[in-house]
C-alpha cells in the first residue's frame, strides 16, 4: 500500500490524467438506449454460435442454494452472468443475458416468495473488475427483470433480504473502483426497490464491502465499511474508515462498534473485512480482516524461513553487510529461476563487484524491484480471524500463527469468512487457498484438491449437513459432500474470460486464446461443447500455459510453434505436441535500468518473416531469431510516470503493417502512441492531437492503406466510458475520430475486415460493433450472445471468412462474414 503524495496527483494533472473525468449515471443509462437503436440492424441476420471452451470455467462471485433442495442453486459469475440449475450442477440455464449488464457483484434470494435480487458490478477490486448499473430483481425466474436504481453504486458487496419482509431488503455498496463518489455505504429500501434510502456512509472513498443480518431479529444488522482507492498506477488497500458497524434498528441508524478497546483492529492499517454471523446463536459474529500493518521487525524474523534469502533481505545493504552475506544462501538465491538473474553471477563475483564498486550493494534490490513488488512483498500481517460472543462489542483473535496461505499479501480480491449455521468451531477462509477450521479458527488446513481452482470468493455449507459445500472460484464451481476430502466441478456454462485470441492457418483452424486467472488454450474452430470427450478422454480444448493466461501468437508456417505467456511478460516459445519450450523475455544485467511489463504485455510475430518477434516492456525489443536472443531497440516509449505499487507505463499494444516490414506502431498505458518506419530503431510521438491521459488499448495498422492506422483508447481506469474510436490516413500525423455513434462503453479492440477495408470491427465492453462504411456508422452484432458481453479481443480469419469474438465472461464465439460483406457491398 502506497499513498502518493498530494504533490505528485498535481503533477499528473498537469499532464493530462485529471482531464478523465468519470462518466454519470445519466451518460451510461444513455449509452443502454443506444445500444438498443443500434441492435436493431441488418447484421444481426447473421448469427454467432459458442465454441466454448467450459472445461476452465471463470470467476465464480455468489450463490444462492435452495435450503430445502440443493440441487437447484443459482451461481453468478463476475462477468459471465447469471446462472440456474436444478440438477446438482449438471447443467445450467442463464437467467439474465437479456439484460444491459452482465457483471454481478451479489445475488440474494428471498425464498418463500421466490424473488431474486441482482447486485450488478463484481465487489473484488481487480483489473477486470466492471461496473454495474445498480439492482435489478424477478418473482419468476428471470423470465422478466424489474430494475431497480442505484446506478452510481458500481459495485455491490452484499444484498440482504429480510427473510420476515421480502419488500425490506439492504445493499452494501462499494462504489467506483477508480475514483472517488458520495453514492457509497449501505442502502436501504421498504417498498421492494422503489426507492431507497443511504443509511450508512462515510466519505468518498470508503464503502460497504459486506453485510449480515441476525437471522432471527432482522433488526440486528452488521456491515463492513472498506476504505481503498485505485488508479491506473496505485492501490490502497486499505484506511482509517475501514471498520465494522452495527444496527439495531433494521438499518435506520449505526454504530461503529470496531473502535479502539474494541479488540479489532483500527486506524490506517485495517483492508477489507468479510463478516458472518453464527446462524445458532447470533451473538457470536466472526470478520475476516486483510490487516495492512506492518509487522514489526522482530516478528517478521520469527515468522520467515531464514533457511533462505528473500527479496526484502537485500534492500539497503551497505558494502560491508553484503559482504557478510552467507554463500550458500545467496547462490540459492542467484540460482533460482524465477529471479532472473544472469546465470554468470555467483556469490563470488557478485562480492568482488560490489567490493570493487563495479555493483552497488542494493543491485539485487534493485534489480527485481518494481511495482509488483510493492504490491506483494510487503511485510504486513495479512488476513486475520476474529470472533466476537457479545454481539460485535468486543473482539478476539482466534489463531496464535499467522494465514500465510491465504492471501497473496493484500486481501482486496478475497476477503470472506463462512461459519456452519450448526457448529461455530466449523470455519471455511476464502483466498488464495480454501482454508477450514475445525477447532474454531485456532488451526487451519488447506481443503481445495487437485481438481479444485485456485482463488476462492464463495463457500455454502449445508445447514442440515455441514459436510455438504458448495465453493465458487476464479475456476467455477465445486461440490463436496465430505468436507472436501473430495470434489466435482459443476462447470458446464462458456463463462471463460479471455484477455486475448489468435488463429492458425489449420484445417479446420484452431483458436487459441489467455484467460484470466485459467492460462492460456487452444481448440478446433469447429468445437461444438458437448459431453462426448468423457467418454473420448480428451477435451476439445488444450491448455498450454499455467497462470494468468495473456497474449498468444503463432507461427502460421507449421501452425505448432506459439508463443504464448503469463501476466507482466512471462512469454515462452513452445512446440504444441512436444516438451519443447524456451523462454523469451529481454534479458538485462544487474546494474542496468529496470524495464516495466504491462498485465497483458503485448507480443507480435512478424507476418513478412515469421522468424521475427516483437515484445514490448516500456521498450521495444526485436528478436531475429523466433525470440532466442530479443535486442532492445529504443528508449523509453512512454510518459514514463510516478510509479506506485501497480506497473504503469508500459506498453500495451503493437501493431506492424501487413503491407511494409518495419512499419510498426505501439501503444502504452500511459496514452503514448509511437510510430517507427524502420523497424524499431527510431521513434516518434504520434498522440499529441488525441485525448489525453487514456489507455491506447489497441492501435492496428490498416492492410488497405500503407499509411492508415486505427487506435482505440480506453478510460476504464478511469471510470471514464465514453468511446473512443480513430483512423489516420498520415501515418498517424493528423487523426479522424469515426463510429461517433458508439455508445458510451470503453473500447477494448479495433480491427479491419481481411476483405474489405470499409468494414471496421469494434470490440467494446457492451458487446460488438461493426461498421460497414469506413466508420462513419455502427450497428451492434450480437445475434447468439448475450445483450451485454465485454468484447476484449476479435480476430477475422484471412482464409476462412470467419470472425472469432475474444468475450471476458462467456468464452468464445465464431460466425460467418459472407451477409456482413454482401450488405458491405451493396452500401
Amino acid at each position: 500500500m502506497r499513498k502518493l503524495t498530494t504533490a505528485c496527483f498535481l503533477l499528473w494533472s498537469i499532464i493530462g490524467v485529471a482531464q478523465v473525468k468519470p462518466t454519470s449515471a445519466d451518460v451510461r443509462m444513455k449509452a443502454v438506449q443506444q445500444r438498443k437503436q443500434l441492435q436493431q440492424s441488418p447484421v444481426n441476420n447473421t448469427s454467432f454460435r459458442n465454441i466454448g471452451p467450459t472445461v476452465m470455467s471463470g470467476r465464480v462471485v455468489d450463490m444462492e442454494v435452495n435450503p430445502d433442495d440443493p440441487t437447484e442453486f443459482y451461481v453468478a459469475y463476475a462477468s459471465g452472468g447469471l446462472w440456474h440449475t436444478i440438477n446438482n450442477g449438471q447443467s445450467f440455464t442463464p437467467i439474465f443475458d437479456s439484460e444491459d449488464i452482465m457483471t454481478i457483484g451479489d445475488i440474494a434470494m428471498h425464498w418463500k416468495t421466490r424473488t431474486l435480487w441482482v447486485g450488478t458490478g463484481e465487489v473484488n477490486s481487480s483489473r477486470s473488475s466492471y461496473a454495474g448499473m445498480g439492482v435489478f430483481k424477478t418473482t419468476n425466474n428471470g423470465k422478466n427483470w424489474e430494475y431497480l436504481g442505484l446506478p452510481e453504486s458500481h459495485h455491490i458487496g452484499e444484498i440482504e433480504v429480510n427473510p420476515n419482509d421480502p419488500n425490506t431488503a439492504w445493499v452494501a455498496v462499494l462504489g467506483h473502483l477508480y475514483s472517488p463518489n458520495k453514492e457509497r455505504g449501505v442502502y436501504k429500501t421498504t417498498d421492494g426497490g422503489k426507492t431507497w434510502r443511504l443509511t450508512l456512509s462515510s466519505d468518498a472513498n470508503t464503502g460497504a464491502v459486506d453485510l449480515e443480518v441476525n437471522p432471527k431479529n432482522p433488526n440486528e444488522l452488521y456491515a463492513a465499511m472498506w476504505y481503498r482507492t485505485r488508479t491506473a498506477s496505485n492501490f490502497e488497500e486499505g484506511g482509517k474508515t475501514s471498520g465494522i458497524y452495527k444496527s439495531t434498528d433494521g438499518g435506520e441508524n449505526w454504530q461503529l462498534i470496531s473502535k479502539e478497546g474494541s479488540g479489532f483492529p483500527n486506524g490506517d492499517g485495517v483492508g477489507r473485512i468479510g463478516l458472518m454471523v453464527y446462524a445458532a446463536n447470533p451473538n457470536t459474529i466472526f470478520a475476516v480482516v486483510d490487516n495492512n500493518f506492518r509487522q514489526p521487525a522482530n516478528a517478521r524474523q520469527n515468522t520467515t524461513d531464514t533457511s533462505r534469502y528473500v527479496l526484502a533481505d537485500f534492500k539497503d545493504l551497505s558494502k560491508e553487510q553484503f559482504l557478510a552475506l552467507n554463500d550458500n544462501k545467496l547462490n540459492a538465491f542467484v540460482r533460482s529461476p524465477r529471479n532472473g538473474i544472469p546465470a554468470k553471477y555467483t556469490a563470488a563475483s557478485l562480492k568482488e563487484a560490489v567490493s570493487n564498486g563495479t555493483l552497488a550493494p542494493t543491485a539485487i534490490w534493485d534489480f527485481l524491484y518494481d511495482a509488483n513488488t510493492a504490491l506483494f512483498e510487503t511485510p504486513i500481517y495479512g488476513a486475520q480471524l476474529y470472533r466476537s460472543d457479545d454481539g460485535g462489542a468486543t473482539w478476539k483473535i482466534t489463531h496464535k500463527d499467522a494465514l500465510p496461505n491465504l492471501y497473496s499479501t493484500y486481501g482486496y480480491y478475497f476477503g470472506k469468512v463462512w461459519v456452519s449455521p450448526t457448529d461455530d468451531k466449523k470455519i471455511v477462509l476464502t483466498g488464495v487457498g480454501l482454508m477450514m477450521s475445525t477447532d474454531g479458527g485456532a488451526t487451519f488446513k488447506q481443503i481445495g484438491k487437485e481438481n479444485v481452482h485456485s482463488d476462492h470468493h464463495f463457500v455454502w455449507i449445508n445447514p442440515k449437513r455441514d459436510s455438504h459445500m458448495i465453493n465458487g472460484n476464479d475456476g467455477g464451481c465445486n461440490i463436496t459432500y465430505d468436507n472436501g476430502e473430495h470434489w466435482f466441478k459443476a462447470n458446464t456454462p462458456a463463462v471463460g474470460q479471455f484477455y486475448n485470441i489468435a488463429v492458425d492457418m489449420a484445417r479446420p483452424y484452431n483458436v487459441y486464446g489467455g484467460l484470466q486467472d485459467n492460462g492460456t488454450w487452444f481448440g478446433a474452430s469447429t468445437t461444438r461443447e458437448n459431453y462426448d470427450w468423457y467418454d473420448g478422454g480428451h477435451n476439445p480444448y488444450t491448455s498450454i500455459g499455467g497462470g494468468d493466461g495473456m497474449q498468444v501468437q503463432v507461427d502460421w508456417r507449421d501452425n505448432k510453434t506459439v508463443y504464448s505467456g503469463s501476466q507482466f511478460g512471462a512469454y515462452s516459445r513452445q512446440t504444441i505436441g512436444t516438451r519443447e519450450r524456451r523462454s523469451v523475455r529481454p534479458a538485462r544485467d544487474l546494474g542496468e535500468t529496470p524495464l516495466r511489463y504491462n498485465w497483458q504485455t503485448p507480443i507480435l510475430l512478424s507476418r513478412h518473416n515469421q522468424d521475427v518477434f516483437y515484445y514490448g516492456s516500456n521498450k521495444f525489443h526485436r528478436s531475429m531469431n523466433r525470440g532466442d536472443s530479443l535486442v532492445t531497440m529504443s528508449a523509453d516509449l512512454t510518459t514514463n510516470p510516478q510509479q506506485g505499487d501497480v506497473p504503469f507505463g508500459t506498453l500495451s499494444t503493437m501493431s506492424e503493417s501487413p503491407l511494409r516490414f518495419g512499419l510498426i506502431y505501439v501503444g502504452s498505458d500511459d496514452g503514448n502512441i509511437q510510430v517507427s518506419k524502420d523497424g524499431g530503431y527510431t521513434w516518434t510521438l504520434i498522440n499529441k492531437k488525441l485525448p489525453k491521459g487514456l489507455y491506447v488499448s489497441r492501435v492496428t495498422a490498416s492492410a488497405f492503406s500503407e499509411s492508415r492506422v486505427y487506435v482505440s483508447l480506453n478510460g476504464y481506469r478511469n471510470d471514464h466510458f465514453e468511446a473512443y474510436v480513430y483512423v489516420s490516413d498520415d501515418y498517424g500525423t493528423t487523426w479522424r475520430q469515426i463510429m461517433k455513434d458508439l455508445p458510451a462503453e470503453p473500447v477494448n479492440v479495433v480491427k479491419e475486415d481481411t476483405e474489405d477495408g470499409n468494414i471496421i470491427y469494434v470490440g467494446t465492453d457492451g458487446g460488438l460493433y461493426v461498421s460497414i462504411d469506413g466508420g462513419n456508422s455502427s450497428m451492434m452484432w450480437n445475434k447468439g450472445m448475450p445483450n451485454s458481453i465485454p468484447v476484449h479481443d476479435l480476430v477475422v480469419h484471412p482464409r476462412d471468412g470467419e470472425i472469432v469474438i475474444g468475450t471476458h465472461g462467456r468464452s468464445l464465439y465464431v460466425a460467418k462474414l459472407d451477409e456482413l460483406r454482401k450488405m458491405a457491398k451493396k452500401k
